[in-house]
């Protein structure tokens, strides 16, 4: 079984981080910062272990924030420079990863009064984690600070700063799709490559939910000009084990067509009725009149975000939004 997310931030990341804190300054309170910050820490769930570590960090850096925003800022990892952050944890380096979600809590709270100097630290922390919890508040606070210097960002040389401002375009999306379409339609046509990553990354929902707008913006408005046929292996499958899927398309087109292929899986709920969940698939050019195979394997091992019921289980396949083929596969516990 998978560990809990919760797990993520626990005793060890908190005596690691309070190592690269008293590196950066030396009169921080590493015994106290550790009492605090791990005191109950078992019990709780992920965003409370977070802030209880936020509320630590109030407790043991300096009052004034200018200074305890250069001892947060000393005790960093050299920022990242690749284009994944998956699975990043604390390195000897540095701080880095999940502790980084209580620093930007503790940068919000503290640097609410002193926003120009919050910006410059959460712009040092989203190369190692991501900023884009702590800078709502700051959003709230200073509009017009934060969204001149997240235009700014958009052309930043770290890909990591670009993507913190696609983050919160793609939250934007969810509930005012038509704004970030709008957006995608003004922007996308002129736009850089490295602009274009960063709205492709704030696309990402739309593009799941198959938004005909969006859609259309990317090049894949155009409904699938074929036929389909999903497979699956095996019909019967426990928790804890995977699928594997076959999707194959048979182009009836003269035209190369540009595909963006998700599949949903409705997983069953406890009561008979289903949920959905969307999957990134594959993003292909089909040939004219050509046959593509594509193969994935789904993983229902066991995660702290879902719960699963035994039952039979649906999978559709989109294609540039529109469905054209499913299977369906029975879940035993």
């Amino acid at each position: 079984m998978a560990e809990p997310f919760k797990k993520l931030i626990n005793p060890a990341l908190v005596r690691v981080a309070a190592g690269h804190l008293s590196r950066s300054w030396g009169d921080f309170d590493v015994p106290r910062f550790e009492s605090l910050a791990t005191h109950g820490l078992e019990a709780l769930e992920l965003k409370a272990r977070a802030m209880q570590v936020a509320d630590a960090l109030e407790a043991t850096l300096p009052n004034d924030f200018d200074r305890a925003a250069s001892v947060l800022e000393g005790a960093l990892a050299p920022a990242e420079t690749g284009d994944n952050m998956a699975g990043l944890a604390l390195a000897d380096e540095g701080l880095r990863g999940w502790i980084l979600w209580s620093a930007g809590e503790f940068v919000a709270r503290r640097g609410i009064a002193d926003p120009t100097r919050a910006l410059q630290t959460l712009h040092a922390f989203t190369q190692r984690f991501t900023a884009e919890f702590a800078i709502r508040p700051l959003i709230v606070a200073h509009p017009a600070l934060v969204f001149t210097t997240l235009t700014k960002w958009t052309a930043d040389p770290s890909a990591h700063v670009r993507r913190s401002v696609a983050n919160h375009l793609n939250d934007i999306a969810k509930d005012h799709p038509a704004l970030v379409a709008d957006w995608l339609e003004t922007h996308l046509p002129e736009a850089t490559a490295a602009r274009r990553a960063l709205l492709r990354h704030a696309s990402r929902t739309l593009i799941k939910k198959g938004d005909r707008r969006v859609l259309t913006a990317w090049g894949l408005g155009a409904r699938f000009a074929g036929s389909a046929a999903l497979s699956r292996t095996p019909r019967r499958v426990a928790v804890g084990d995977s699928l594997s899927m076959t999707l194959t398309l048979r182009s009836t087109s003269r035209r190369t067509q540009k595909l963006a292929i998700d599949y949903v899986v409705h997983h069953v709920r406890s009561d008979g009725t289903t949920s959905s969940k969307v999957f990134k698939g594959w993003t292909v050019d089909l040939k004219p009149q050509a046959e593509l195979q594509l193969t994935k394997r789904h993983s229902l091992r066991r995660v702290t975000t879902r719960r699963y019921h035994a039952g039979r289980h649906v999978i559709e396949v989109n294609v540039n939004g529109g469905t054209v083929a499913s299977a369906a596969f029975t879940l035993s516990l």
